[in-house]
């Protein structure tokens, strides 16, 4: 069963760096606004205001795309010394409520409170507090889930967005979890949710109808998250200390790829994984690396030490690795491994 002794509190800015463009510049707070790379350059967008994500604009879609949906858009270019310093404001101000914080990224934090005095023990109204302190010291609004576990607090910071929070008690998890879609778990993204789907799952609801037995015979290691997934079981503990190895994407696709189509799939996760490195500004990169799964489920992995990697850094793994295998390809992913040490010069990428 989940403890009741945990008190997490997940702390999720709103649209954090369109948030702090438009405390910073108030005329684009009446504007749909985006925060991304130039459509001349291909640019893709990072995050966008509530305004522009009501042309339905949203990260890692295009620039030229964005503004074909929204003629009035205004897309600025990100500022990460600003986003920095207000990343650093913010955990001054976790920092005042406990010391057990891990940081996901710039604008986003577990925070375990249990067993705090402050605010006689309730993590609902720390995190009130907290929200309260952000808008004002730092002008920019957050949204909070406050939950027994990091599971269910991360679910929980998205259920009030914008500017909102939601607390899901230990004795609401049983209640609460059924209606729940797979897209929402740890670890469950689009690829896996439409797996999961073609097999009659779509809420926890339907895996919590499968005994764990089944699930790991049908999904293996996958079978055993689900089923604690489902019942709101995470174990995980607030990790301060703990530094990210690597940040990669993948896709498994519905037909295998030839090569040629593996570029163009490429230049697609490679815009998908800029997004999601904007949030980890601080993370020093050590190498970057390809991942290939071909159609006879054989895997390779091609990787070359490069501090700044670009498309054709990725392009030229791609190509090194289908040549290990006449086969098509199935799947496909890249990303970096950091440096652990964060000490070691940095090194000029190879290609």
């Amino acid at each position: 069963m989940v403890t009741s002794q945990r008190k997490i509190i997940h702390i999720d800015c709103d649209c954090f760096y369109a948030a702090v463009e438009m405390r910073d510049r108030p005329e684009l707070r009446a504007v749909p606004l985006a925060v991304g790379g130039s459509a001349e350059r291909r640019g893709v967008i990072a995050t966008c205001n509530y305004l522009a994500r009501q042309f339905g604009i949203h990260s890692a879609m295009s620039t030229y795309r964005a503004q074909q949906r929204c003629r009035q858009l205004v897309v600025v270019p990100p500022d990460f010394a600003r986003y920095k310093a207000a990343s650093q404001a913010m955990r001054a101000i976790f920092a005042d409520y406990t010391d057990q914080i891990e940081p996901l990224s710039l604008d986003e934090a577990y925070l375990d409170v249990s067993g705090q005095p402050h605010c006689a023990g309730s993590a609902s109204r720390m995190a009130e507090q907290i929200r309260a302190r952000i808008e004002r010291e730092i002008g920019i609004t957050a949204s909070a889930g406050i939950a027994p576990n990091k599971l269910l607090a991360k679910i929980a910071s998205d259920w009030r967005k914008p500017n909102g929070q939601f607390v899901i008690r230990p004795q609401d998890i049983a209640e609460f979890m059924p209606q729940l879609p797979t897209r929402k778990l740890w670890g469950i993204g689009k690829v896996t949710a439409d797996k999961l789907a073609l097999r009659g799952i779509h809420t926890c609801a339907d895996i919590q109808a499968w005994s764990l037995e089944q699930l790991i015979a049908e999904f293996g290691r996958l079978g055993h998250l689900l089923y604690e997934q489902a019942q709101g079981i995470d174990h995980r503990p607030v990790a301060p200390h703990e530094s990210r190895k690597s940040l990669s994407v993948e896709n498994t696709f519905a037909h295998d790829l030839t090569a040629m189509a593996c570029q163009q799939a490429l230049a697609e996760l490679f815009s998908d994984w800029q997004i999601r490195m904007q949030r980890l500004a601080d993370e020093r990169i050590h190498k970057a690396f390809i991942k290939i799964k071909f159609a006879d489920f054989t895997q390779t992995t091609v990787e070359c030490i490069c501090n700044s990697p670009q498309l054709n850094t990725y392009i030229r793994l791609l190509e090194q690795g289908l040549k290990r295998s006449p086969q098509a390809v199935r799947l496909l992913g890249l990303g970096v491994r950091f440096d652990e040490q964060r000490k070691v010069p940095e090194q000029l990428c190879l290609w």
